[in-house]
């Protein structure tokens, strides 16, 4: 896990306290694309379910996320995919 992976991992932690977080750095799929840096931790895909977004669109789940990571994505990450719900409850 890379520093910017961590920062991710740290902050979604920090904010919505997740029921689930998985935050996976895809940056070896988009080598030589744009944004792609050598280093990697360029594109990242982020699975969340907290109780924060029951309720709330999928649009606005995302821009919570997306508020959340403003550093990251202003600085070191290029694309962020985002998969963000509310927990299930088990039947």
């Amino acid at each position: 896990m890379g520093p910017v992976h961590a920062r991710i991992v740290a902050t979604l932690t920090e904010q919505f306290h997740p029921a689930k977080l998985d935050v996976v750095d895809e940056s070896h799929l988009h080598a030589g694309h744009a944004g792609a840096r050598p280093e990697g931790e360029t594109h990242f895909r982020v699975i969340i379910e907290a109780e924060d977004f029951r309720g709330v669109s999928r649009v606005a789940r995302h821009r919570l996320i997306n508020e959340a990571l403003a550093a990251e994505l202003a600085g070191p990450v290029h694309a962020l995919a985002i998969r963000a719900e509310a927990p299930t409850e088990a039947a």
